[in-house]
């Protein structure tokens, strides 16, 4: 487990939600809050984050929506002892299960309302971090994307969406690999206006039938460059990183 001293105390959201991370190993940034908005979960959901990490993804998601069902599933024992801990702090409920997500634990076979997922997608056959939790954590190598859509599909009940971020160089091996998952949409997520999304969030219904959607990208920093270290997000980035607004209608 992570010792005090090897932790940060981290806000997100502009403060409502304090997370303690790891100094060394994977550290949440942007990619779950992101993912977190764009979750179409109503009260009283049951919602599945496949790979939880330290929480972060559960968590902004609670923080948005009240009376949520939350759970989630780590494979890291000392990342899903931060992830309860984390919740507990911020006086949520989340149940943390360890596990492989290719084996899926006895606990965790029944079905959810919405499934996340903020999987590895550092490319395959590259350099890994020399910290093992990193590296677990960010290369696609360990676990295909593949295994993540089938695992996210089972725990779906029919009707149930997923909810996924991941990079653009993604995108073919996804779509070739929804399954059951249906009425699939991505919004490209482009650091500047002009430049190429790099990351992408994709939004797929188990059961869905409706017409595949390519959405206009949400740009995430104003101006060509950044100027010195000041945070230059947009309008609608910093409504969503920083107030907790919802992403979810841009799927609408």
């Amino acid at each position: 487990m992570f010792a005090d001293d090897a932790l940060t105390d981290d806000a997100f959201l502009s403060g409502r939600l304090r997370l303690w991370q790891p100094a060394q190993g994977y550290r949440a940034a942007t990619d779950p809050v992101l993912l977190a908005a764009a979750c179409p979960a109503r009260a009283g959901d049951r919602v599945l984050d496949l790979g939880c990490g330290a929480g972060a993804a559960a968590l902004c998601l609670g923080t948005r929506v009240a009376g949520l069902h939350l759970t989630g599933l780590e494979l890291q024992p000392a990342y899903a002892d931060l992830a309860r801990r984390n919740a507990s702090r911020n006086g949520m409920a989340l149940e943390v299960i360890e596990g492989d997500l290719r084996q899926v634990p006895l606990a965790l076979r029944r079905e959810f309302d919405q499934v996340v997922c903020n999987p590895p997608y550092y490319p395959p056959g590259g350099t890994p971090s020399p910290t093992p939790a990193r590296a677990v954590a960010m290369q696609v190598d360990e676990v295909p994307l593949a295994d993540w859509l089938r695992a996210a599909a089972r725990r779906l009940r029919p009707g149930g969406w997923l909810t996924m971020i991941t990079g653009a160089d993604a995108l073919p091996e996804l779509l070739g690999n929804l399954g059951t998952l249906g009425s699939a949409a991505v919004l490209p997520l482009a650091a500047r206006t002009g430049r190429e999304a790099k990351r992408v969030i994709l939004r797929a219904r188990k059961g869905g039938r409706a017409r595949f959607r390519l959405l206009p990208p949400l740009i995430l920093h104003s101006g060509a460059a950044h100027e010195g270290d000041r945070e230059a997000y947009t309008p609608e980035a910093n409504a969503i990183l920083r107030m907790g607004c919802d992403l979810s209608a841009q799927f609408s």
